[in-house]
């Protein structure tokens, strides 16, 4: 398949992306044994601003007046701070490879919905790609059996989320510079989680006895330097994966970049393993499996497609 140097790049900036993501992820999960989901949210959101401060500094980038689709970049922001919320609860809980093969079905959401948001064609080998891979979410969930668990839903929600947040990332980058949407996000998670916690603070809020939403209640603890560094270092890496998505699909068209995400499976096995000694089981690969397969399929005759 012959590439464009766009996309080229979209496809580099997206497996960046990808790759720093998940090792925020993986900090977030680590984390969650010890401090409520609002307050490592809320730590991602202080720790990542001056980053992106700095870089736009370093880029000249104008923030004021504010851009003309300031409203749609604040929407996202929002979106995408209620998808991570949704997805920091289910990796509390699930193995981190159970909630990105959830995950995985961004991509199809991606694919069905730029029809809607973004007027590109989805045509219908694509759709049968969609439907093949939530086939493979089904089998890696299995609802209705004893291992399914709720957690699963909000891995689902956070999916659909992170869709409507790209196509909205793609449709803004086109008037507005991808470091500005970058830091309205970065600055509504500090925002919206020190909000969020003050609620839960203020109306004594307690669900744990809900294991799916336990660890978003726990009482505030003060990090110590050694997590204080962690949590540092999930700013940065979160402000990196957040430039460089938008980067990614600003260069090249969302059916394109969506499935190079899939490489997230991989950093998940290998976090999942060897940091928190996840094993996933037979189905689980399986479906995995298979949604990979959907997603690279749907890949391959968008080049055949873009070749012809």
């Amino acid at each position: 398949m012959s590439l464009t140097t766009d996309k080229r790049r979209a496809m580099f900036m997206v497996l960046i992306a990808v790759g720093f993501a998940v090792s925020q992820d993986a900090i977030v999960k680590a984390m969650s044994g010890g401090y409520p989901t609002w307050e490592t949210v809320c730590f991602r959101g202080l720790f990542a601003t001056p980053f992106f401060v700095a870089w736009v500094l370093w880029e000249r980038v104008q923030v004021w007046p504010l851009p003309k689709a300031w409203g749609l970049v604040l929407l996202r922001s929002a979106i995408l701070f209620s998808a991570y919320i949704a997805f920091a609860l289910s990796i509390a809980t699930l193995p981190l490879a159970n909630a990105v093969a959830i995950y995985f079905t961004m991509p199809f959401f991606v694919g069905g919905l730029s029809g809607w948001f973004l007027s590109e064609k989805v045509p219908g080998y694509r759709w049968a790609a969609i439907l093949m891979g939530f086939m493979g979410v089904l089998i890696s969930v299995r609802p209705g059996s004893e291992t399914f668990q709720p957690a699963s839903l909000l891995a689902l929600y956070s999916a659909l989320g992170y869709a409507v947040g790209q196509m909205l990332g793609r449709k803004v980058s086109q008037e507005v510079d991808p470091l500005f949407i970058g830091n309205m996000q970065s600055l509504f998670y500090l925002f919206g989680a020190g909000l969020l916690g003050l609620v839960i603070t203020g109306l004594h809020l307690d669900a744990t006895d809900q294991h799916t939403f336990a660890a978003l209640t726990k009482p505030w603890a003060t990090p110590g330097t050694g997590d204080i560094v962690v949590l540092a270092l999930m700013g940065l890496f979160s402000a990196i994966s957040s430039v460089f998505f938008v980067k990614a699909y600003q260069a090249a068209p969302a059916s394109f970049v969506a499935p190079f995400e899939y490489s997230a499976m991989i950093w998940a096995l290998l976090y999942g393993v060897v940091v928190f000694h996840d094993f996933p089981d037979a189905w689980t690969l399986a479906g995995a499996a298979i949604v990979v397969v959907a997603g690279l399929s749907m890949l391959w005759r968008d080049g055949l497609q873009n070749n012809g």
